[in-house]
């Protein structure tokens, strides 16, 4: 009995120590876990186009809570990103831009303690900027053009062949361009070495009836270049700019040989006008009359008279008449075009 009693006082001795201890060790671990915070979250995503292909460099921003839970980061090669070390809350929200796409936001996210986030559907669609292109069409400035590649056009690369037409359509010309023209011609070095060997021709047939010698050649030659210089001023420029007609050949180059011939033999009796309709060549009859009457002024009196007039028409009538067959079947293949 009395070691029982002693055991049983043992027994009570140390539950009564125990009892302060443990209160104290359950009273230590409940202010412990008190003072640890919640485990941090996470947030990542791979940012890809509509085709699934990553996107670099794109912006992330990661919106948290309050003014100051504002991150952001580039995505790397592969398009993906991560956001380390954040609050839990369920007020995060994901905005992503990338040049050349329309922006992204996801829906608000929320980050659970301890847990990792992953934001799906980061698919970002190509921008569809609108583009406004004003387009300008002015008949004046393609006729420049136009004309241009025509001064450029030469037979065998030499000789001009500035008054043919080879597009199919062509802008009509302004008082301008139809004096450029003309002016281009006459004072083409070609056309200065055209008047000397004609004026070496008139001198060994002793037409018109200027003296022999270096005298007469030079009037010869003077009378080339006035014949010339009117005929296509003129013909070439003065008239059409007043009855608004093109003064230049329209090649056609297409057709039974027949036809071509009939359209290049018609020429000097019929032109396109400014209004891309045909009618009747008033310019290069009127420039042909009007050079021959001019010249009564300076030929020999013994060549002058009615019979020159309209002996010098007839003659360039028929020279434009042939000038205008050749350019139909054979010039075309030797003159060198440019472009416009």
């Amino acid at each position: 009995m009395k070691f029982l009693s002693h055991f049983c006082a043992s027994v009570l001795l140390a539950a009564a120590c125990a009892a302060p201890l443990a209160g104290q060790s359950a009273a230590t671990g409940s202010a412990d876990a008190a003072a640890d915070p919640a485990p941090a979250a996470q947030v990542m995503g791979t940012v890809v186009d509509t085709n699934n292909n990553p996107i670099p460099n794109a912006m992330v921003v990661l919106q948290g809570p309050g003014d100051t839970g504002k991150k952001t980061q580039l995505t790397g090669i592969t398009g993906f990103y991560e956001f380390q070390q954040l609050a839990p809350a369920s007020s995060y929200r994901v905005t992503i831009t990338a040049s050349g796409f329309d922006s992204w936001s996801s829906p608000p996210l929320q980050l659970e303690a301890g847990k990792t986030k992953i934001v799906t559907g980061c698919q970002l669609k190509i921008s569809q900027s609108q583009t406004v292109v004003n387009v300008h069409y002015s008949a004046e400035e393609v006729a420049v053009e136009e004309v241009h590649a025509e001064e450029q056009q030469r037979v065998f690369g030499v000789i001009p062949n500035f008054y043919v037409v080879y597009a199919p359509t062509a802008e009509p010309l302004s008082t301008k361009l139809k004096f450029r023209l003309a002016l281009k011609v006459s004072t083409d070095v070609v056309t200065a070495a055209g008047v000397l060997t004609l004026a070496g021709v008139d001198q060994a047939s002793d037409t018109p009836n200027f003296q022999q010698g270096w005298k007469g050649y030079g009037q010869r030659v003077g009378v080339v270049a006035a014949d010339g210089f009117s005929n296509i001023l003129i013909g070439g420029a003065v008239l059409p700019s007043l009855l608004h007609q093109d003064p230049r050949y329209f090649y056609k180059g297409e057709g039974s040989t027949k036809s071509r011939l009939m359209y290049a033999m018609r020429a000097p009796f019929v032109c396109k006008g400014d209004n891309g309709q045909w009618q009747p060549n008033y310019s290069s009859m009127g420039g042909d009359l009007a050079q021959s009457a001019l010249s009564n002024a300076y030929y020999p009196a013994s060549n002058r008279g009615v019979g020159l007039v309209f002996g010098n028409f007839a003659i360039n009538t028929a020279e434009r008449m042939l000038s205008a067959v050749v350019q139909e079947f054979v010039l075309s293949k030797f003159t060198t075009h440019g472009s416009n």
